[in-house]
Protein backbone atom coordinates (compact mmCIF):
# COMPACT_ATOMS: atom_id res chain seq x y z
CA UNK A 1 0.00 0.00 0.00
CA UNK A 2 1.24 3.62 -1.03
CA UNK A 3 2.70 5.55 1.91
CA UNK A 4 0.02 8.30 1.16
CA UNK A 5 -3.14 6.15 1.27
CA UNK A 6 -4.24 5.70 4.45
CA UNK A 7 -4.97 2.99 6.45
CA UNK A 8 -8.58 1.81 7.51
CA UNK A 9 -6.88 -0.13 10.63
CA UNK A 10 -4.41 2.62 11.37
CA UNK A 11 -4.79 5.28 14.42
CA UNK A 12 -2.91 8.54 12.84
CA UNK A 13 -0.09 8.93 14.62
CA UNK A 14 0.33 5.28 16.33
CA UNK A 15 2.04 2.27 15.88
CA UNK A 16 -0.10 -0.21 13.50
CA UNK A 17 -1.23 -3.26 15.53
CA UNK A 18 1.04 -5.11 13.07
CA UNK A 19 4.26 -3.31 14.35
CA UNK A 20 2.90 -3.69 18.46
CA UNK A 21 5.03 -5.94 19.91
CA UNK A 22 3.41 -6.64 22.95
CA UNK A 23 -0.12 -6.91 23.96
CA UNK A 24 -0.84 -5.65 27.31
CA UNK A 25 -4.34 -7.20 29.51
CA UNK A 26 -5.49 -9.76 27.40
CA UNK A 27 -4.00 -12.62 29.02
CA UNK A 28 -6.97 -14.49 28.78
CA UNK A 29 -7.60 -14.52 25.57
CA UNK A 30 -3.81 -15.61 24.51
CA UNK A 31 -4.18 -18.83 27.05
CA UNK A 32 -7.14 -19.94 25.21
CA UNK A 33 -6.15 -19.66 21.93
CA UNK A 34 -2.94 -21.59 22.77
CA UNK A 35 -4.98 -23.69 24.47
CA UNK A 36 -6.79 -24.64 21.45
CA UNK A 37 -3.96 -24.56 19.01
CA UNK A 38 -1.57 -27.19 21.74
CA UNK A 39 -4.51 -29.14 21.73
CA UNK A 40 -4.63 -29.43 18.08
CA UNK A 41 -8.32 -28.09 17.93
CA UNK A 42 -7.50 -25.31 15.94
CA UNK A 43 -11.18 -23.56 15.15
CA UNK A 44 -11.02 -22.11 11.38
CA UNK A 45 -13.13 -18.94 12.38
CA UNK A 46 -11.97 -16.47 15.16
CA UNK A 47 -14.23 -13.82 16.31
CA UNK A 48 -12.45 -11.18 18.24
CA UNK A 49 -15.13 -9.09 20.22
CA UNK A 50 -15.10 -6.35 22.51
CA UNK A 51 -14.30 -2.78 22.69
CA UNK A 52 -12.58 -0.94 19.99
CA UNK A 53 -8.86 0.09 20.34
CA UNK A 54 -8.75 -2.70 23.60
CA UNK A 55 -6.24 -4.85 21.48
CA UNK A 56 -8.18 -7.09 19.01
CA UNK A 57 -6.21 -6.29 15.93
CA UNK A 58 -2.65 -6.41 17.94
CA UNK A 59 -3.78 -9.63 19.16
CA UNK A 60 -4.82 -10.65 15.60
CA UNK A 61 -1.23 -9.51 13.73
CA UNK A 62 0.73 -11.81 16.67
CA UNK A 63 -1.41 -14.36 15.77
CA UNK A 64 -1.00 -14.37 12.36
CA UNK A 65 3.02 -13.90 13.00
CA UNK A 66 2.90 -17.19 15.30
CA UNK A 67 0.30 -19.72 12.64
CA UNK A 68 2.97 -18.40 10.21
CA UNK A 69 5.74 -18.77 11.84
CA UNK A 70 4.96 -22.06 13.40
CA UNK A 71 6.12 -25.52 11.44
CA UNK A 72 2.76 -27.42 11.37
CA UNK A 73 3.31 -30.60 13.25
CA UNK A 74 4.17 -33.70 11.59
CA UNK A 75 1.29 -36.40 11.52
CA UNK A 76 3.34 -39.15 9.96
CA UNK A 77 2.67 -41.90 12.39
CA UNK A 78 3.87 -43.64 15.53
CA UNK A 79 7.54 -42.33 15.49
CA UNK A 80 6.64 -38.86 14.62
CA UNK A 81 8.55 -36.08 16.29
CA UNK A 82 5.96 -34.86 19.69
CA UNK A 83 4.65 -31.84 19.07
CA UNK A 84 6.10 -28.70 20.89
CA UNK A 85 3.33 -26.99 23.32
CA UNK A 86 3.83 -23.42 22.58
CA UNK A 87 3.85 -21.30 25.46
CA UNK A 88 3.67 -17.74 24.13
CA UNK A 89 2.50 -15.85 20.92
CA UNK A 90 5.75 -13.99 20.55
CA UNK A 91 7.92 -14.53 17.73
CA UNK A 92 11.24 -13.61 17.11
CA UNK A 93 10.84 -10.03 15.22
CA UNK A 94 14.21 -10.97 13.18
CA UNK A 95 12.16 -14.21 11.82
CA UNK A 96 11.43 -13.92 8.20
CA UNK A 97 8.05 -14.09 8.25
CA UNK A 98 7.90 -10.88 11.07
CA UNK A 99 9.74 -9.11 8.53
CA UNK A 100 7.55 -10.49 5.62
CA UNK A 101 4.84 -9.11 7.55
CA UNK A 102 6.25 -5.36 8.30
CA UNK A 103 7.02 -5.41 4.82
CA UNK A 104 3.50 -6.24 3.44
CA UNK A 105 4.99 -9.24 1.50
CA UNK A 106 3.76 -12.13 3.40
CA UNK A 107 1.99 -14.58 0.92
CA UNK A 108 -0.16 -16.22 3.78
CA UNK A 109 -1.33 -13.22 5.14
CA UNK A 110 -4.14 -11.79 3.49
CA UNK A 111 -5.77 -8.16 5.74
CA UNK A 112 -9.01 -7.32 4.27
CA UNK A 113 -10.27 -3.92 5.50
CA UNK A 114 -12.27 -1.00 4.18
CA UNK A 115 -10.69 0.07 0.48
CA UNK A 116 -9.49 3.72 -0.95
CA UNK A 117 -11.34 4.84 -2.81
CA UNK A 118 -9.86 6.60 -5.97
CA UNK A 119 -12.17 8.96 -7.08
CA UNK A 120 -13.28 10.71 -3.39
CA UNK A 121 -9.89 10.57 -2.24
CA UNK A 122 -11.17 8.72 0.49
CA UNK A 123 -11.61 5.49 2.48
CA UNK A 124 -14.68 4.03 2.31
CA UNK A 125 -17.24 3.58 4.45
CA UNK A 126 -17.91 0.22 4.16
CA UNK A 127 -15.71 -3.04 3.33
CA UNK A 128 -17.19 -3.88 0.18
CA UNK A 129 -17.79 -7.43 -1.74
CA UNK A 130 -15.00 -7.25 -4.37
CA UNK A 131 -12.46 -7.03 -0.76
CA UNK A 132 -13.96 -10.83 -0.10
CA UNK A 133 -13.90 -11.71 -3.56
CA UNK A 134 -9.88 -11.26 -3.47
CA UNK A 135 -9.77 -13.51 -1.15
CA UNK A 136 -9.98 -16.55 -4.05
CA UNK A 137 -7.19 -15.27 -5.64
CA UNK A 138 -4.97 -15.34 -2.49
CA UNK A 139 -6.55 -18.85 -1.83
CA UNK A 140 -4.95 -20.22 -5.31
CA UNK A 141 -1.81 -18.46 -5.18
CA UNK A 142 -0.92 -19.23 -1.37
CA UNK A 143 -1.80 -22.55 -1.90
CA UNK A 144 0.93 -23.92 -3.59
CA UNK A 145 3.53 -24.08 -0.58
CA UNK A 146 1.17 -26.19 1.42
CA UNK A 147 1.33 -24.29 4.76
CA UNK A 148 -0.85 -22.40 6.74
CA UNK A 149 -3.08 -19.02 5.85
CA UNK A 150 -4.22 -16.36 7.79
CA UNK A 151 -6.80 -14.14 6.93
CA UNK A 152 -7.41 -10.76 9.33
CA UNK A 153 -10.93 -8.66 8.54
CA UNK A 154 -10.65 -5.67 10.02
CA UNK A 155 -13.59 -4.34 11.09
CA UNK A 156 -16.04 -7.29 10.43
CA UNK A 157 -18.57 -4.65 11.93
CA UNK A 158 -18.17 -2.72 8.61
CA UNK A 159 -18.47 -5.18 6.24
CA UNK A 160 -22.00 -4.29 3.71
CA UNK A 161 -24.42 -7.41 3.30
CA UNK A 162 -22.99 -9.08 0.10
CA UNK A 163 -19.69 -8.70 1.62
CA UNK A 164 -21.15 -10.68 4.80
CA UNK A 165 -22.86 -12.89 2.75
CA UNK A 166 -19.31 -14.08 0.86
CA UNK A 167 -17.45 -14.19 3.70
CA UNK A 168 -20.44 -16.47 5.23
CA UNK A 169 -19.62 -18.90 2.48
CA UNK A 170 -15.98 -19.11 3.49
CA UNK A 171 -16.98 -19.71 6.74
CA UNK A 172 -19.23 -22.53 5.87
CA UNK A 173 -16.55 -23.96 3.40
CA UNK A 174 -13.05 -23.00 4.53
CA UNK A 175 -10.28 -24.10 2.51
CA UNK A 176 -7.69 -26.22 4.30
CA UNK A 177 -5.40 -24.96 6.92
CA UNK A 178 -6.82 -21.40 6.84
CA UNK A 179 -7.61 -19.50 9.53
CA UNK A 180 -9.96 -16.31 9.46
CA UNK A 181 -9.60 -13.32 12.44
CA UNK A 182 -12.90 -11.62 12.29
CA UNK A 183 -12.59 -7.87 14.42
CA UNK A 184 -15.22 -6.97 15.73
CA UNK A 185 -16.19 -3.43 17.87
CA UNK A 186 -20.07 -4.56 17.63
CA UNK A 187 -20.72 -8.21 16.83
CA UNK A 188 -24.57 -7.87 17.62
CA UNK A 189 -24.38 -6.03 14.10
CA UNK A 190 -22.77 -9.72 12.05
CA UNK A 191 -24.96 -11.96 10.61
CA UNK A 192 -26.20 -14.40 13.46
CA UNK A 193 -24.94 -16.99 11.16
CA UNK A 194 -21.36 -15.51 10.46
CA UNK A 195 -20.96 -15.29 14.91
CA UNK A 196 -22.34 -19.23 14.79
CA UNK A 197 -19.67 -20.48 12.82
CA UNK A 198 -16.56 -18.87 14.84
CA UNK A 199 -15.17 -19.37 18.07
CA UNK A 200 -15.47 -16.10 20.63
CA UNK A 201 -12.75 -14.52 22.24
CA UNK A 202 -13.91 -11.81 24.41
CA UNK A 203 -11.57 -8.53 24.94
CA UNK A 204 -11.78 -6.51 27.99
CA UNK A 205 -10.70 -3.11 28.90
CA UNK A 206 -7.59 -2.39 30.09
CA UNK A 207 -6.57 -1.39 33.61
CA UNK A 208 -4.62 1.46 34.69
CA UNK A 209 -1.34 -0.65 34.86
CA UNK A 210 -1.84 -2.37 31.29
CA UNK A 211 -2.74 0.92 30.59
CA UNK A 212 0.22 2.77 31.32
CA UNK A 213 2.61 0.09 29.77
CA UNK A 214 -0.02 0.33 26.60
CA UNK A 215 0.83 4.46 26.04
CA UNK A 216 4.52 3.96 26.87
CA UNK A 217 4.63 1.46 24.23
CA UNK A 218 2.89 3.44 21.82
CA UNK A 219 5.62 6.45 22.89
CA UNK A 220 2.86 8.36 25.05
CA UNK A 221 4.39 9.08 28.11
CA UNK A 222 2.40 10.63 30.20
CA UNK A 223 1.56 10.77 34.59
CA UNK A 224 -2.18 11.08 33.28
CA UNK A 225 -2.63 7.10 32.74
CA UNK A 226 -5.34 6.71 34.96
CA UNK A 227 -7.29 9.55 33.94
CA UNK A 228 -7.29 8.50 30.43
CA UNK A 229 -8.09 5.32 31.26
CA UNK A 230 -11.49 6.68 32.73
CA UNK A 231 -11.85 8.85 29.80
CA UNK A 232 -11.06 6.22 27.28
CA UNK A 233 -13.09 3.55 29.22
CA UNK A 234 -9.82 1.35 29.02
CA UNK A 235 -9.24 1.99 25.19
CA UNK A 236 -5.59 2.45 24.06
CA UNK A 237 -7.10 3.37 20.67
CA UNK A 238 -8.62 6.25 22.35
CA UNK A 239 -6.32 6.93 24.79
CA UNK A 240 -3.94 7.64 22.16
CA UNK A 241 -6.27 10.37 20.38
CA UNK A 242 -6.75 12.30 23.64
CA UNK A 243 -3.73 12.51 24.30
CA UNK A 244 -2.68 13.80 21.04
CA UNK A 245 -5.99 16.08 20.35
CA UNK A 246 -5.69 17.43 24.56
CA UNK A 247 -8.68 15.59 25.35
CA UNK A 248 -7.72 15.73 29.01
CA UNK A 249 -7.47 19.78 28.91
CA UNK A 250 -10.80 19.86 27.12
CA UNK A 251 -12.88 17.78 29.71
CA UNK A 252 -10.98 19.09 32.71
CA UNK A 253 -12.22 22.92 31.00
CA UNK A 254 -15.75 21.81 30.82
CA UNK A 255 -15.87 20.21 34.53
CA UNK A 256 -14.63 23.76 35.76
CA UNK A 257 -17.36 25.04 33.04
CA UNK A 258 -19.70 23.06 35.16
CA UNK A 259 -18.41 23.45 38.50
CA UNK A 260 -21.19 26.28 39.95
CA UNK A 261 -24.08 24.95 38.04
CA UNK A 262 -26.42 26.47 37.95
CA UNK A 263 -24.49 29.41 37.90
CA UNK A 264 -22.62 29.33 34.59
CA UNK A 265 -19.87 31.32 33.08
CA UNK A 266 -21.12 32.41 29.43
CA UNK A 267 -18.07 34.26 28.36
CA UNK A 268 -16.55 30.61 29.14
CA UNK A 269 -19.52 28.80 27.47
CA UNK A 270 -18.90 31.07 24.44
CA UNK A 271 -15.31 30.74 24.17
CA UNK A 272 -15.66 26.73 24.43
CA UNK A 273 -18.47 27.17 21.74
CA UNK A 274 -15.95 28.70 19.21
CA UNK A 275 -13.63 26.45 20.00
CA UNK A 276 -16.05 23.73 17.82
CA UNK A 277 -16.79 26.00 15.25
CA UNK A 278 -12.90 27.08 13.54
CA UNK A 279 -12.42 26.15 10.34
CA UNK A 280 -10.64 22.57 10.49
CA UNK A 281 -12.07 22.02 13.83
CA UNK A 282 -14.59 19.28 13.19
CA UNK A 283 -12.27 17.14 15.17
CA UNK A 284 -12.26 19.69 18.04
CA UNK A 285 -16.65 19.57 17.95
CA UNK A 286 -17.06 16.09 17.61
CA UNK A 287 -14.48 15.78 20.93
CA UNK A 288 -16.53 18.90 22.75
CA UNK A 289 -20.12 16.48 22.32
CA UNK A 290 -18.92 13.51 22.83
CA UNK A 291 -16.63 14.59 26.70
CA UNK A 292 -20.18 16.69 27.00
CA UNK A 293 -21.77 13.04 26.95
CA UNK A 294 -19.04 11.05 29.01
CA UNK A 295 -19.35 13.78 31.79
CA UNK A 296 -23.20 13.44 31.91
CA UNK A 297 -22.73 9.57 31.91
CA UNK A 298 -20.25 9.91 35.15
CA UNK A 299 -22.12 12.09 36.81
CA UNK A 300 -25.51 10.25 36.83
CA UNK A 301 -23.23 6.63 37.60
CA UNK A 302 -22.06 8.20 40.50
CA UNK A 303 -25.13 9.55 41.29
CA UNK A 304 -26.66 6.38 40.89
CA UNK A 305 -24.68 4.30 42.99
CA UNK A 306 -23.31 6.74 45.91
CA UNK A 307 -19.85 6.28 44.55
CA UNK A 308 -17.36 8.77 43.75
CA UNK A 309 -15.04 7.78 40.57
CA UNK A 310 -12.55 5.63 41.70
CA UNK A 311 -9.85 8.03 39.41
CA UNK A 312 -10.88 11.72 39.26
CA UNK A 313 -10.35 12.41 35.06
CA UNK A 314 -10.49 16.06 35.64
CA UNK A 315 -9.71 18.46 39.41
CA UNK A 316 -12.75 18.34 41.90
CA UNK A 317 -15.12 16.33 39.37
CA UNK A 318 -16.11 14.18 42.50
CA UNK A 319 -17.05 17.08 44.53
CA UNK A 320 -19.03 18.65 40.95
CA UNK A 321 -20.65 15.31 41.10
CA UNK A 322 -21.77 14.86 44.31
CA UNK A 323 -23.35 17.86 44.36
CA UNK A 324 -25.59 18.02 40.97
CA UNK A 325 -26.57 14.75 41.74
CA UNK A 326 -27.13 14.06 44.91
CA UNK A 327 -29.27 11.48 44.98
CA UNK A 328 -30.35 8.75 42.65
CA UNK A 329 -33.73 10.65 42.02
CA UNK A 330 -31.36 13.44 40.50
CA UNK A 331 -29.39 10.80 38.88
CA UNK A 332 -31.81 9.53 36.92
CA UNK A 333 -32.72 13.10 35.71
CA UNK A 334 -29.66 13.67 34.26
CA UNK A 335 -29.68 9.96 32.76
CA UNK A 336 -32.51 11.24 30.91
CA UNK A 337 -30.74 14.52 30.13
CA UNK A 338 -27.58 12.48 28.75
CA UNK A 339 -29.82 10.66 26.35
CA UNK A 340 -31.79 13.97 24.83
CA UNK A 341 -28.70 15.78 24.12
CA UNK A 342 -27.06 12.60 22.53
CA UNK A 343 -30.52 12.38 20.21
CA UNK A 344 -29.85 15.77 19.76
CA UNK A 345 -26.38 16.30 18.85
CA UNK A 346 -26.56 13.31 16.55
CA UNK A 347 -29.76 15.34 15.03
CA UNK A 348 -28.00 18.52 14.65
CA UNK A 349 -25.32 17.02 13.44
CA UNK A 350 -26.90 15.09 10.48
CA UNK A 351 -28.62 18.67 9.20
CA UNK A 352 -25.33 20.25 9.55
CA UNK A 353 -26.79 22.54 12.46
CA UNK A 354 -23.50 25.64 13.33
CA UNK A 355 -21.05 23.85 15.69
CA UNK A 356 -21.22 26.95 17.69
CA UNK A 357 -25.02 26.64 18.10
CA UNK A 358 -25.06 23.39 18.93
CA UNK A 359 -22.44 23.46 21.53
CA UNK A 360 -24.12 26.04 23.37
CA UNK A 361 -27.05 24.83 23.23
CA UNK A 362 -26.24 21.49 24.84
CA UNK A 363 -24.96 23.23 27.36
CA UNK A 364 -27.71 25.66 28.09
CA UNK A 365 -29.71 22.82 28.83
CA UNK A 366 -27.40 21.21 31.14
CA UNK A 367 -27.85 24.41 32.94
CA UNK A 368 -31.40 24.51 32.64
CA UNK A 369 -31.61 20.63 34.23
CA UNK A 370 -29.31 22.04 37.24
CA UNK A 371 -31.91 24.67 37.94
CA UNK A 372 -34.81 22.85 38.25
Amino acid sequence: MSADIPEADRIEGAPHPKETATLFGQDAAQHMFLEAFNADRLHHGWLLTGPRGVGKATFAWQVARFLLATPKADKGGMFADAPQVAQSLKVDPEHPVSRRILAGSEPGLFAVRRPYDEKTKKLKSQITVDEIRKLKAFFTLSSADGGRRVVIVDAADEMNVSAANALLKLLEEPPADTTLLLISHQPSRLLPTIRSRCRELRFSALNYDAMGLALAQADVHTDESAAMSELSGGSVGDAILLSQSGGLSVYAELVSLFAELPQLNRQRALRLADSAAQRGSSDKFEQILNLIDLFLVRMARAGATGQPPKIEAAPNEARIFKQLAPTMHKARAWADVAEQITSRSRHGKSVNLDPAALVLDTVWKIQQTAAQ
